[in-house]
């Protein structure tokens, strides 16, 4: 067997964009190429846990790695795969989710290690979809020099008998859940003013029992949380208690008074150049909120709207994000994560693409795995070896 080392790091988007353009050190040709994606297209934080917890410092990073050939064969075995933030090497004073994670969690985390055990630094594991993976980073939106970054780079380096190779992605986190467009104000903290509320519209006393998880109660497949029966889906009590107020304030982008935001551009990829904003796909809010509608399950899928001949996309039960095709390569790994599918209007969403075969948008450079180019066509099929 072949031992192949992988090394992740997170640098800073700032310190790096004109780096990963002038120095396309990464780029084929070699022996082996990776993709590397975050999860989702934008990971959602509290900037404080003093009060309330929504979401904590969690972030997932994931890698797929091929040896270049006439057939480029996936490599899932035998691998050591690291990863290390050396430009935001540290949270734990950077926000005050330590000092909270007892009483909103339950666990007494050591600094900068997350809830699932990882810290800044460590392991990567091997998955059964033939990535590797990371899970529950806890990064926050400041890197090391204390300037707000939302777009951190993840740097994946791999080296083997067959040579080494380097690439880079956008490994998003932001905190710009903007609750204060309707709570708080006039010296009443926005976590306190949201509690208060609740309490007289529900009969509890969460004031009194701050730092509240909101997953303590509400159902949370995000953060794996079971909730309480008869209680709504945190998505669900949400979207469904907020549309009326948020639909009537004629934003641009209703998502936009919760989610990130005017600031951080949540939604930047190529649907949005072409005018597909979150309602396009989504639904709006009362949609969202629909109690038989299920979070992070029932979501948008690309045949809803893409339809060429000959292609497929998704197949049933399967979400974008993990989805195959073309020889069981991910999805994910040609377009990119969910809401910043290439090219993307933020510059360094681009890079890896751009590394990789000179130009953004979807990897369509055969080269780029390929030795030589393929004779035959290609097919956008699930069935294709």
């Amino acid at each position: 067997m072949r031992r192949i080392h992988i090394v992740i790091v997170l640098v800073s988007t700032a310190a790096t964009a004109g780096l990963l353009i002038a120095n396309p050190a990464a780029a084929p040709p070699g022996g082996y190429v990776a993709f590397t994606t975050n999860d989702l297209g934008m990971h959602c934080v509290n900037s404080d846990f003093s009060e309330i917890c929504i979401l904590p410092p969690y972030n997932t990073v994931r890698t797929e790695v091929f040896r270049r050939g006439g057939s480029p064969e996936r490599v899932h075995e035998n691998l050591t795969v690291t990863y290390s933030v050396p430009s935001n090497t540290h949270s734990s004073d950077k926000s005050n989710f330590w000092a909270y994670a007892q009483a909103t969690f339950g666990v007494d985390l050591p600094p900068d290690i997350g809830l699932t055990g990882h810290g800044m630094a460590g392991s990567m594991t091997a998955t059964q979809g033939g990535r590797y993976e990371v899970t529950g980073i806890p990064i926050v939106p400041i890197d090391d020099s204390g300037k707000l970054d939302p777009y951190p780079v993840a740097e994946v380096r791999i080296s083997g008998p067959d040579g080494t190779f380097v690439s880079h992605a956008v490994v998003p986190v932001s905190s710009e859940m903007a609750c204060t467009s309707c709570h708080g104000g006039n010296g009443v903290s926005m976590a306190h003013d949201m509690l208060v509320k609740h309490d007289a519209m529900h009969g509890t006393s969460l004031v009194d029992q701050k730092p509240v998880l909101c997953a303590s109660c509400h159902a949370d497949v995000v953060l794996g949380a079971p909730g309480v029966p008869g209680v709504p889906a945190f998505s669900h009590a949400m979207h469904g208690s907020h549309a009326v107020a948020v639909e009537g304030m004629g934003l641009k982008n209703s998502c936009y008074a919760c989610h990130p935001g005017e600031r951080t551009q949540c939604q930047r990829d190529v649907h949005s150049t072409a005018g597909v904003d979150c309602v396009s796909c989504h639904g709006g809010m009362s949609a969202v909120g629909n109690p038989a509608r299920r979070p992070w399950v029932d979501l948008p899928r690309c045949g809803d709207c893409h339809d060429r001949p000959g292609f497929e996309f998704e197949p049933p039960g399967v979400l974008f994000k993990d989805a195959t095709g073309h020889g069981g390569v991910h999805c994910t790994s040609c377009h990119n994560s969910p809401h910043a599918i290439t090219p993307t209007i933020t510059e360094i969403d681009n890079q890896q693409a751009i590394t990789l075969q000179g130009h953004a948008g979807v990897i369509d450079t055969c080269i780029v795995c390929h030795t030589q180019v393929p004779s035959d066509p290609f097919p956008h099929r699930g069935d294709d070896d």
